[in-house]
């Protein structure tokens, strides 16, 4: 049986193959299915696998269907059937393609079903796929990097773009600590759905903005980050893949694709930092208080030259059509770091230097357990199944004195 954290990470590799066609980096599709086809690829647990265009076309649509969880190696009882298109829809979306024949048909389907114009549980992404090209209405020579950045101006939370950028330096108990600034910009409205400043460029510090970000703002559709590690992480990957977005990595140096995030870090470096010069923040709550300030009453109030209006008052304008998150606390979740351990036989596992305690039944066996600063859970199948506790030695120690002074005094009335 193929465990959790394996069925992750295949899944992750399948996302990996899919994701340039989901966020519209691919020119052609059937040229990149064939390039990717006529590689060999070193697939987790399988080893080295090649697979046919028709393969991965289907983790395309099982993506579209079912999210991450639709990537997982799992067998499928139902893969569900849609309904056919009628005369009346079939005649409409010919009409809305002709207006947008080089719009990626993944992004056409969102808009026929942002517009109402079909319902995702009647007509499915493949139903549109194979329609379209039946009538030879697929763009397969649409430069798709040009169409992708169109679209991000026209429409909120299609594009983020996400990166870190050093700050000012505190006096923090008498040392001098340099800050770094994380944060997320929106590619159409120029909003920043969340910044804030840390004294570490560590993953946690990551997690933290980019989830208070999506609690503001919501879920957008892409987003682009660069290759540091803290961004490569599974559990930003898992997160991402999760909640629907299509995590991509720019290139190195290339400007093009995180200009805006470049240029808003360049914005905060000439408007905001001079404000600090005559009264230094004593701490970095007070830094970060004076800087969301700054970011709500000026950055996003201002009104941006190539917008015409400012990031709030362009946001808003859309704001019907933002994908909010429903419950900020399944965010937690999503975020869980995941690792593998063997319960000993005292029913105890190591984790960041610690023991914690296990129900009975895991003993001996090799689990999933996921993991932030507030607890330890044990995953079996994806599915919570016990909490793993802290071991209290000076309680262990109380309970051995206790078991042995009765011990004792036991065998001293039996003599």
């Amino acid at each position: 049986m193929v465990d959790e954290k394996i069925r992750e990470s295949i899944a992750l590799f399948r996302y990996g193959l899919i994701a340039p066609i989901l966020n519209g980096q691919v020119s052609c599709q059937k040229t990149y299915l064939e390039e990717v086809a006529g590689k060999k690829h070193q697939v987790p647990y399988y080893g080295e696998k090649e697979f046919t265009p028709k393969t991965i076309s289907c983790w395309l649509l099982d993506y579209r269907r079912a999210g991450f969880a639709g990537l997982k190696p799992k067998v499928r009882s139902d893969k569900g059937q849609c309904r056919k298109l009628n005369a009346q829809q079939e005649e409409r979306l010919l009409s809305l393609r002709q207006q947008y024949r080089d719009m990626p048909v993944s992004v056409f389907y969102d808009q026929l079903v942002d517009q109402g114009e079909i319902l995702p549980k009647e007509v499915s992404y493949a139903t549109v796929y194979r329609f379209l090209r039946k009538h030879g209405l697929i763009a397969k020579d649409a430069p798709a990097k040009q169409e992708r950045k169109r679209f991000a101006y026209d429409k909120v939370n299609i594009l983020w773009q996400g990166d870190m950028s050093v700050g000012p330096y505190l006096l923090l108990n008498g040392r001098k600590t340099k800050t770094f600034l994380f944060g997320f910009i929106d590619d159409c409205s120029r909003i920043v759905p969340f910044a804030q400043f840390t004294v570490s460029e560590k993953f946690d510090a990551l997690k933290n903005v980019f989830k208070e970000a999506l609690i503001r703002r919501g879920i957008p559709k892409i987003v682009y980050v660069d290759n540091g590690k803290i961004y490569r992480a599974d559990t930003f990957h898992i997160a991402c893949a999760s909640l629907g977005i299509v995590l991509t990595h720019t290139k190195p140096y290339d400007a093009a694709s995180k200009g805006k995030i470049e240029r808003f870090f360049g914005t905060v470096k000439t408007r905001f930092f001079p404000l600090l010069k005559s009264q230094p923040p004593s701490s970095l709550d007070e830094l970060n208080q004076r800087f969301w300030r700054w970011l709500e009453e000026d950055y996003h109030r201002k009104i941006h030259s190539s917008l015409g209006m400012t990031p709030l008052d362009m946001y808003l304008s859309q704001a019907n059509s933002v994908r909010m998150v429903d419950d900020p606390a399944s965010l937690d979740v999503l975020f869980l770091k995941r690792v593998q351990r063997k319960v000993k036989h005292d029913g105890t596992v190591s984790l960041m230097g610690r023991l914690f305690e296990l129900p009975p039944q895991f003993i001996g066996q090799r689990v999933e357990l996921r993991y932030d600063d507030t607890g330890v859970y044990v995953y079996e199948n994806g599915v919570q199944a016990a909490t793993a506790v802290p071991v209290n030695f000076a309680d262990n120690a109380r309970v051995k004195r206790a078991l042995s002074f009765r011990e004792m005094s036991t065998g001293k009335e039996e003599s």
